[in-house]
Formats: structure tokens, C-alpha cells, sequence
């Protein structure tokens, strides 16, 4: 068995001066890496196209959440950065189709200007549970009032009584409602609760509670319209509701004022009525007195009328013979007086002066009918 070949030490210098052996290649290797590569650069390249749709379809989807819908009871502004968009009433978007950029480079502030908005003051009212509320009757009275839990006011005679109010208005400047006060709702309520502190102090309990309420809203309505224009707020008022009621524990004694004043103007318009009634009345009677008086006097005037005519034409034959013109007149007169009468007869003044003996014949036969009568149909 022969030794081994030890390997061959390496020369440097013959190393350097022969030229390099060619490094061998892998021939089987090389299309395993083609394959690689080319799969590598096929899923970079549909990763890209991914990525790009993915982007376009987030500027797509970007762009389009700016677009927003103002319904018909609203009015919208656009917010760039904080500042309305547009000059004048441009900057205020009518119900419809919009589009803005997305937040938070716009915001779109909508302002409901159709509908009716609600504030209520309560001031100086009475704590009410929601059940009290629902049924209308009012809690009872625990004898006195208790701080920070029973709202009151002080009227102008030194009286306590209960007021709350609820205010409605409705939007009609958008611009100056949203960008001139930042709580606009708090500061209506504390307009009212002003308002009604101010007019307690200006009236009477019995005013307020009773006698004049329509006197107190109003006084309450006319000081918040004032109060509206002065700090020009950019919405209507619609007709305040004010309530008033005597504290719980005198409440009674308002009621029985109340009711005894109500009796009181009852019996007056009664007996208004009444006087009225009778006065018409007596006017009636007086005018068909006045008129049954006209009536008698013009027809006493016409029958003296016609006696005096009747007269002055009978006094030539009166003047002639006034013997024979009474015998005429009182035949006349007995033929009219015995008008209904069967049988008259007429008894002259016998010549010597004495009076006629008169027979009078009772249960005479009738009279029988004549021949021709009974043939007559």
C-alpha cells in the first residue's frame, strides 16, 4: 500500500504568476434560482398593484365620507379648520346633497331651524315627582318652605308665591344662534329665571295668582322679547306659558278668595242682567203704553171731529124746530138701541093728555107660517 500524496503546499509566488482556474459551475442550481426570482418579483409586483388599489380605494372611500345630507328641518355650516366656509348667506348650506372634506379638516355643524326648542324655568317652583306631574295634582303642603329644595318669589307686596315658566323658540339667524354665544340654552334659562324674579317683584300675589295672570305673562313675554333683541340671540319667541299657585299650605285660603270673588262677580252680572231685563222691560211696557195713548188720542180726536161736524151740520134743523129735531133724535136713538128687537111700537102723547092704558100679552101664539112660505123651498 503506497503512502499518501501529501497535498500541495501553496506557493505564493507561482500562485501569483499562474493564471486563476475558472470556478466550476453548478449547471443542475441554476434554474432552481431563475424559478425563485421570478416568483419573488411576480408577488412584489401584485403586492404593488394591491397596494395601489388599496390606496386609490382609500382616497375613493376618503373623499366620498365628505359627503353629507342636510334634512328639510335643518340648515348646515361648514367649519374649515375651526372658520365657516363661504361669505354671507353662502355660508349656510340649504336641506339637500352636500359634500365637504372629511374631519377633521371641515366639520359640518347642522342647525335645526324648523323645529321648536324648549327651555323651562323652575325657579321658583315647588319640587314635583314625575308622578305628581303625570296626574296634575300638586303635592302637599309640609308647613313650611324647605331652602335650595322649594323654589319661590317675593311679589312687590311682600308675598310668597310659586312661578315656572316654559319658553319656545324656534332658529332664524343660523350663524348668529351657533357662533355668537356657546350655550345659548343656558343663557335663555337665565333670561327667564331673570325675568320672572323681575315681574314677581312688580306685581301683587292676588294679581299674579288670581286676579290679573293674563297681565303677568304677558309682562314676562314682553321682557324676554326685549332681552332677545338687546343681545340680538338670532331666534323667534313663540307664546311663553306661565304658571302661578300660592304656596302649598295657603293654597286654601287663595282657593276660598277666589271662589267667594267668583260668587261676587257672578251675583253682580246677575243682577246686571237682571236690571238689564228690567229695564228693557219697562221700556217695552212704557212704549206700548205711550203707543195705546197715541192711539186713543187720535181716535178721540177723530170721533170729537165728527160729533162737531155732525153737530154743526144738525144745528140748522135744531134751529128750525126743536121739537120735532128732538122726537127725530130720540127715534134714531131708540132705533139703534132696540135694533135687536122682535116687535117695536111707537106711542105717541095721547091728545088730552092722559097716559095709555097698556096691555101686555104673555104666551102668545106664534106666528103660523103662510101658505107661500111653506111652498117657498
Amino acid at each position: 500500500m503506497s503512502e499518501p500524496t501529501p497535498p500541495h503546499a501553496p506557493d505564493p509566488i507561482t500562485d501569483r504568476l499562474a493564471p486563476a482556474a475558472p470556478a466550476p459551475t453548478e449547471l443542475p442550481a441554476a434554474p432552481v434560482e431563475d424559478a425563485g426570482s421570478r416568483a419573488l418579483s411576480e408577488a412584489l409586483r401584485s403586492s404593488f398593484v394591491i397596494v395601489k388599489i388599496l390606496m386609490v380605494a382609500f382616497v375613493v372611500a376618503f373623499l366620498l365620507s365628505g359627503i353629507f345630507v342636510v334634512q328639510p328641518n335643518q340648515v348646515a355650516v361648514v367649519l374649515r379648520f375651526g372658520r365657516p366656509i363661504g361669505q354671507g348667506t353662502s355660508r349656510v348650506l340649504r336641506p339637500g346633497l352636500h359634500w365637504a372634506l372629511p374631519y377633521p379638516i371641515d366639520e359640518v355643524v347642522r342647525i335645526p331651524v324648523l323645529e321648536s326648542h324648549t327651555v323651562t324655568s323652575t325657579i321658583g317652583w315647588y319640587p314635583v315627582t314625575p308622578e305628581e306631574e303625570a296626574s296634575g295634582q300638586p303635592s302637599m303642603g309640609h308647613g313650611s318652605l324647605t331652602p335650595l329644595v322649594d323654589g319661590y318669589t317675593l311679589t312687590g307686596d311682600g308675598n310668597i308665591i310659586h312661578v315656572r315658566a316654559t319658553l319656545k323658540y324656534v332658529i332664524n339667524d343660523p350663524l348668529t344662534y351657533v357662533f355668537s354665544y356657546t350655550q345659548i340654552t343656558n343663557l335663555l334659562q337665565n333670561f327667564l329665571n331673570n325675568t320672572i324674579l323681575y315681574v314677581s317683584a312688580r306685581s301683587s300675589a292676588d294679581d299674579a295668582v288670581n286676579r290679573d295672570k293674563a297681565g303677568f305673562r304677558d309682562l314676562v313675554q314682553e321682557r324676554m322679547e326685549q332681552a332677545v333683541r338687546d343681545y340680538n340671540l338670532g331666534l323667534n319667541l313663540e307664546p311663553i306659558t306661565v304658571q302661578t299657585a300660592a304656596p302649598l299650605d295657603v293654597q286654601q285660603a287663595f282657593n276660598d278668595v277666589l271662589i267667594a270673588e267668583q260668587e261676587r262677580s257672578k251675583k253682580i252680572n246677575d243682577a246686571e242682567g237682571d236690571a238689564r231685563q228690567a229695564l228693557l222691560t219697562a221700556k217695552s211696557e212704557a212704549t206700548v203704553t205711550l203707543n195705546d195713548a197715541i192711539s186713543s188720542t187720535n181716535l178721540l180726536l177723530q170721533t170729537t171731529a165728527a160729533d162737531a161736524k155732525k153737530f154743526t151740520e144738525l144745528l140748522p134743523n135744531y134751529l128750525k124746530n126743536q121739537g120735532l129735531f128732538r122726537n127725530q133724535l130720540l127715534i134714531d136713538t131708540l132705533r139703534q138701541v132696540m135694533t135687536n128687537a122682535q116687535d117695536k111700537w111707537y106711542i105717541s102723547q095721547p091728545p088730552n093728555g092722559k097716559p095709555y092704558q097698556l096691555w101686555l100679552q104673555l104666551n102668545r101664539e106664534p106666528q103660523r107660517p103662510t101658505l107661500k112660505e111653506i111652498t117657498q123651498p
